[in-house]
């Protein structure tokens, strides 16, 4: 109660209106365990203390690092543009855009975002986005248990390990009966699918490229839910969609992605985008919001919230979702950098990633006790398993300047020595070849 700016008095009178005598009799119905304690928290200090402190605490990160680090977040580069059109007042400063009269350049740039990612998709229908990718695999599977009535979800392995721990997190006070499905030389285990599906599934959520990096037509799976009556949820990667089948070629009925590697940056783990893409056909039952197009009284086009959260909050407990917004901003960004590429620019991004890979992989295989798992073919991502446990080595690679990848066991038990490394269109050969020579030596 510190905190707060209330005397003494303040609080006897409060407490004396609650008919407690004291803040610890307020409160004696929670139990002890579960009470939060007195903070010793060290005296105040001064806005020019704090800044110093603050300045001398950020010299602590590593920020020059040559990054060969994945696992979902991307080191793309983000143009320039991108970051003058976001700092403009009208777009850094607006808020929620309830009134259309007020707001048609915000919903303007919301529509034209929607009409971005349903292009790159292939999917019929976008949202206004969602807090990060996490986020949007949650709200997916909510929505197929909505559309299906059933209460069974198919896991494959291969999806990020982060989200399906956001999933078990979301989800931990439903009913729920989630089965996971392991991969098999890096690829969706058809068999133990087919074994796995019946009648009570909602979803089978699958990502392409996989965690891994794998890359695999999902087609065949996503017929196997369909013939059972379940939906079929994808995570895709944006920029891999420059080159390969979209979603929506291989009937996916929901699409859900992290939108950082479209125009934002790494920047400490945040803010991120979350993306959702779906068919008409279920639009109703998406999160958030829809901007649609319209037309006024006297015939003139302008932009409206076709599906808003005030919704939500109106309908309680029959709402779709408790969200209450969209990264608005982080969407806007996402759609300048779809804008400035174009249509040719992502497939050249993409078929740079996937070529600096390839070359990158060749490199690294050529290091004695080195293997790079070629199990399934690989966008930008591969593993490769080490003569040494894969976190000890990222750590001396620190030393040497390189995020050297992502340490598998952490979580993916008996992957200990294995190492997912990440190439993006960033990464110069000058720089692959300097990391082989340090991985080289640290082994």
């Amino acid at each position: 109660m510190d905190y707060i700016g209330n005397t003494d008095a303040q609080r006897q009178e409060m407490l004396k209106a609650t008919g407690a005598a004291s803040i610890d009799e307020l409160f004696e119905d929670i139990p002890a365990a579960l009470r939060a304690h007195a903070f010793d928290l060290p005296p105040g200090m001064s806005e020019m203390e704090v800044r110093t402190r603050l300045e001398r605490l950020a010299k602590n990160n590593a920020v020059d690092l040559v990054l060969f680090l994945g696992g979902g977040f991307y080191d793309h580069y983000v143009p320039s543009a991108a970051d003058a059109i976001l700092q403009r007042g009208e777009f850094y400063t607006a808020y929620t855009p309830y009134q259309p009269e007020a707001s048609q350049g915000t919903l303007q740039a919301i529509y034209e975002f929607q009409t971005a990612l349903c292009r790159l998709t292939g999917m019929e229908v976008a949202n206004a986005s969602l807090y990060d990718g996490g986020t949007a695999l949650f709200e997916a599977a909510m929505m197929a248990l909505r559309i299906t009535g059933r209460n069974k979800i198919i896991l494959d392995s291969g999806v990020s390990p982060i989200y399906r721990n956001m999933l078990y997190c979301y989800t931990s006070n439903l009913n729920i009966e989630f089965v996971e499905v392991p991969v098999y030389n890096g690829r969706t285990r058809r068999d133990v699918v087919a074994q796995r599906l019946d009648e009570d599934t909602a979803a089978i959520i699958i990502q392409n490229p996989n965690f891994f990096g794998f890359v695999d037509d999902l087609s065949d799976v996503v017929e196997m839910v369909h013939r059972v009556g379940g939906l079929a949820i994808m995570c895709f990667y944006p920029i891999s969609l420059g080159l390969l089948k979209t979603p929506g070629e291989m009937g996916v009925d929901v699409a859900v992605g992290e939108g950082q590697s479209i125009g934002l940056p790494l920047s400490f783990g945040g803010p991120y985008l979350g993306l959702m893409a779906t068919r008409k056909e279920y639009q109703r039952q998406m999160p958030g919001r829809l901007v649609g197009a319209t037309t006024d009284r006297e015939g003139r086009r302008g932009f409206v919230l076709t599906l808003q959260t005030r919704e939500q909050h109106i309908r309680r407990e029959k709402a779709t979702s408790n969200i209450c917004t969209n990264s608005a901003l982080c969407a806007l960004a996402a759609l300048t950098y779809l804008t400035l590429v174009g249509k040719e620019g992502i497939r050249e991004v993409a078929r740079l990633c996937a070529d600096k890979a390839a070359y990158a992989s060749q490199r690294l295989d050529a290091i004695p006790g080195v293997q790079v798992s070629r199990d399934a073919p690989f966008f930008n991502e591969f593993v490769c398993k080490l003569p040494a446990d894969a976190g000890d080595v990222v750590g001396h690679m620190v030393e040497k300047g390189f995020a050297a990848g992502f340490p598998l066991g952490r979580y993916y038990p008996g992957m200990e020595r294995h190492l997912l490394v990440a190439l993006t269109e960033r990464r110069t050969k000058e720089e692959i070849g300097a990391f082989a020579e340090a991985l080289e030596g640290v082994l």
